[in-house]
């Protein structure tokens, strides 16, 4: 069995795609690699802060049907550029022990991620597994530590979330330690937006929309229409969210994040829509009217880390006014990352209109299949599992208003969209899709040979 110190990985586990089907060799080919990167990696592979992704690479592929040796093409393309493990700091971790109210002098900074993956660890051992670690570190009601390691998780493009999502999915203590340490190392700066917008629509009532709060696609064209909104990102940003839209629109913005407000009752239904919006936010900003397309590499980790929310709400332990919160996190970050993207245009009718490139298979578990063997860093899989998830789960909610992608031809569409977006010429993503420079390198699509 897992434990905070070991890789375990079965095969009747492939985790949200309940129905792909696993050998014994995946499940222990999985199981050594992931141990292998836990002890031997760090977790940026450059000094920049560039997050080491093998731990999801893995996971997406074993959990969409890869067979192993698909595994192993995966690990041996991206172990070469990774960074070795740092130096323990064992009086720090002494520090730790004693009481976290002492972290403060080592959160957000890269050197002590040691220290908290130690820190973590040993707390699970003391505490008897995961979950009490992440209810008391991540969701523990009122203290300022928890919330303090909550806006950490959501930092970093959410590169934390996804590290928990994976680890909750495949209830690996030691992927959720990472997860934990990962959070622990990064900053803070995003917490004036979440706690701000959290205490405005407290102060507010939601800002309309009633007790059920405003649909996630209307608050999107909201800032569609929000003219100061729509022209506060710069390519010149270095931060498009903290140097764009927080300098040049902030009240603006935090306006439209507290409409975002969630009933407890209603957790489940608007996971569905929070997660539908997500694609349809990416899939329709990918398509551009004269270049191949390209999904845009920021709103991309939005829908990647989506299902964490399905996990969430599964879990029994985790109080119904938790999930709330977490969900109206989520929203107001995909809210204010579409805001720092630029505001691309979005609507159905362009990922209707697109047409598929080479022919790729008939079902989506067989287009997806078709980057089994990408030789990339794991982003394009764990799109692909993203929208899997999406499309399962979203099948009961199809006669709902709010739904934008309907029907099995709209998602084979979005299947082979993203299939072509990372075949096609050029980079793999375009970053900051809706400024028009960023696509001045991707080539036009009459040029193109998908």
């Amino acid at each position: 069995m897992s434990t905070p110190y070991q890789m375990h990985i079965v095969p009747e586990n492939t985790g949200l795609c309940k129905k792909i089907k696993q050998t014994d060799e995946a499940a222990q080919t999985a199981s050594k690699l992931l141990q292998q990167d836990l002890q031997n990696h760090h977790v940026f592979f450059n000094t920049s802060g560039f997050h080491n992704h093998i731990p999801h690479h893995l996971l997406a592929l074993y959990g969409t049907g890869a067979s192993s040796s698909s595994l192993s093409n995966a690990y041996g393309t991206n172990t070469t550029y990774q960074r070795p493990v740092l130096s323990l700091h064992e009086s720090v971790v002494k520090d730790l022990v004693t009481s976290f109210s002492r972290a403060g002098p080592y959160l957000g900074k890269e050197k002590h991620y040691p220290d908290f993956l130690s820190f973590f660890q040993r707390e699970m051992q003391r505490l008897g597994g995961w979950k009490p670690v992440v209810a008391e570190y991540l969701f523990k009601e009122g203290d300022e530590m928890a919330d303090d390691m909550l806006v950490r998780l959501f930092s970093g493009f959410l590169h934390p979330l996804i590290q928990l999502m994976y680890g909750m999915e495949w209830e690996q203590e030691a992927i959720v330690a990472e997860a934990l340490a990962q959070a622990a190392v990064h900053g803070n700066e995003i917490g004036g937006y979440l706690l701000g917008t959290e205490k405005l629509a407290r102060e507010s009532g939601g800002g309309g929309g009633g007790g059920e709060g405003w649909g996630v696609v209307e608050l999107l064209d909201m800032i569609g229409a929000d003219e100061k909104i729509k022209v506060a990102v710069r390519n010149e940003d270095g931060n498009k969210i903290r140097d764009g839209v927080l300098v040049r629109a902030r009240d603006e913005m935090l306006r439209v994040a507290a409409r975002v407000r969630m009933r407890e009752d209603d957790v489940e239904e608007r996971t569905v829509e929070m997660f539908d919006a997500c694609v349809y936010m990416a899939s329709a900003a990918a398509v551009h009217p004269v270049k191949v397309p390209k999904f845009d590499f920021f709103l991309m980790h939005h829908v990647n880390a989506s299902p964490i929310f399905v996990t969430i709400n599964a879990q029994d332990w985790i109080p119904l006014k938790t999930k709330a919160r977490l969900l109206e996190w989520k929203i107001r970050m995909d809210l204010i990352e579409y805001a720092a993207r630029g505001v691309p245009p979005l609507s159905v009718e362009k990922i209707a209109g697109y047409k598929p490139g080479r022919e790729k298979g008939t079902s989506p578990v067989e287009i997806v299949s078709q980057l089994h063997d990408f030789p990339d860093d794991g982003h394009a899989i764990k799109l692909a599992r993203a929208a899997l998830i999406c499309r399962d789960i979203s099948r009961l909610y199809e006669d709902r208003d709010w739904v934008k992608i309907k029907g099995d031809e709209l998602w084979l569409r979005i299947f082979n969209l993203i299939v072509d977006s990372v075949e096609a010429p050029g980079e793999h993503w375009v970053r900051t899709c809706g400024l028009e420079e960023a696509w001045k390198d991707i080539p036009d699509s009459q040029d193109a040979k998908l």
